[in-house]
């Protein structure tokens, strides 16, 4: 298996385990990483062994960095993140579009496109990844990144490996579906994955509509070697469902 596997932090903490057992069980099982989990916890990760595999990059998804006067506070909250991503060996810093409040495609991505070039060369240096996530706009309403061609066209221009796309598949299935032919095309802008099942974001199971195993057998293919990261909500055990996860994704392409 080329990838690595993680699980986000808050889909899976405050559901009655604790922090300390959630990061033991979680490395018992295999997971390398953990993503979005509070920095207070940090240590406790490492000492477990798993890495921070990602982290938000700034504030307020809804106000984003499509917008001008968001640029002066976001620039500075990506800088201050990538310091801390370097001393910490965090490779991806998750960034948000802001919700389109009005403003059209084109002119949000001439805005996001001169905030990002002019942080890509810190990130580079860094070697963190800047990586938009796209989410759908039916839970997020009004979000601006929630397709794929949009994502592209901004990586595309700012021609950076440090600006690239946090491809989450239970968004893009739920906006787009199509998945595996777009991994296929676009993967070399998809820096992580985030997975969940739809419809009702949980465990990928045959409840729901998304084969996974193929999902994970595509990624594998294309060679990525970064992190996807669990990032359903649990109805059940949580250390049962994390566990259940892992494994379905191991045996997907092993």
């Amino acid at each position: 298996m080329n990838f690595k596997q993680s699980f986000a932090w808050w889909s899976f903490s405050n559901r009655g385990v604790e922090a300390p057992q959630l990061l033991k069980e979680a490395a018992k099982i295999g997971y390398q990483g953990v993503d979005l989990i509070d920095e207070t916890l940090w240590p406790l990760a490492k000492d477990e062994g798993l890495q921070i595999s990602a982290i938000a990059g700034h504030g307020t998804l809804t106000d984003g960095f499509n917008r001008k006067e968001n640029a002066a506070r976001i620039e500075a909250e990506l800088l201050a993140s990538i310091d801390k991503a370097s001393k910490w060996a965090i490779p991806v810093l998750i960034c948000f579009s802001g919700n389109r409040a009005g403003i059209d495609d084109k002119t949000a991505l001439e805005n996001s496109v001169a905030l990002l070039s002019k942080v890509a060369p810190a990130a580079k240096q860094a070697s963190v990844t800047l990586s938009l996530e796209l989410l759908n706009s039916r839970d997020h309403l009004d979000y601006q990144a929630d397709n794929t061609a949009w994502g592209v066209q901004l990586c595309e221009a700012i021609n950076s490996p440090a600006v690239a796309l946090l491809y989450d598949v239970y968004h893009m299935q739920v906006m787009e579906g199509d998945l595996i032919r777009t991994i296929r095309k676009h993967h070399s802008h998809f820096a992580h994955y985030h997975t969940a099942g739809n419809p009702g974001r949980h465990l990928m199971d045959d409840n729901q509509e998304i084969y996974y195993p193929a999902i994970y057998r595509a990624i594998s293919e294309t060679g990525y070697s970064g992190f996807i990261a669990h990032e359903f909500i649990p109805t059940g055990d949580p250390i049962a469902e994390l566990k259940e996860a892992f494994l379905q994704c191991e045996k997907s392409v092993n």
